[in-house]
C-alpha cells in the first residue's frame, strides 16, 4: 500500500533560487552534502544519496516533477514528487510538496527526509546569504 506525503513551506527567497538549489547538480550537492547528479532535461536521470528517478517535468523556477524511488522501496516501487514554487504575497516563495507513491512503511523516514535534508537546510542557506 502506498500513500501521498503533501508539505508546504515558505522561503525568504525567490522561486527562481529554491529552484535552481532543487535541480542544479553543484548546488544540491552543496545543500545536501550528497553527490547529486541531475539532468536539466525531461526524461533525464538524476541521482543524489539514494535517491534515483526521472525528471518529468521541469518548468524553471515553478514546477518539478520527478518518478522517484529511494533504495529502500520495493523492487520496481516509483513514486511521484511534485514541487511547485510560487511568488508569495508576503515576499519570497511558497512551495507545496506533493509526493504520491510512497510505500506506507517508509512514509515517516520520507517525510522527515524532505523536512530536515530540504526545506530546513534550504531554510539555514538562505538565513547566511
Amino acid at each position: 500500500m502506498c500513500k501521498t506525503i503533501k508539505q508546504k513551506v515558505h522561503f525568504k527567497a525567490s522561486p527562481q533560487v529554491i529552484y535552481d538549489l532543487l535541480v542544479d547538480s553543484r548546488k544540491h550537492t552543496q545543500l545536501t552534502g550528497k553527490k547529486a547528479e541531475i539532468s536539466k532535461k525531461v526524461g533525464g536521470a538524476f541521482r543524489s544519496g539514494s535517491v534515483t528517478g526521472v525528471n518529468v517535468d521541469l518548468v524553471p523556477g515553478k514546477r518539478i516533477v520527478q518518478a522517484w524511488r529511494d533504495r529502500d522501496f520495493p523492487e520496481g516501487v516509483f513514486s511521484m514528487a511534485a514541487v511547485t514554487l510560487v511568488d508569495s504575497k508576503s515576499g519570497g516563495t511558497d512551495l507545496t510538496l506533493t509526493h504520491r507513491g510512497v510505500p506506507k512503511d517508509l512514509i515517516p523516514r520520507v517525510d522527515m527526509n524532505w523536512r530536515q535534508n530540504y526545506w530546513q537546510k534550504i531554510k539555514e542557506r538562505i538565513a547566511k546569504a
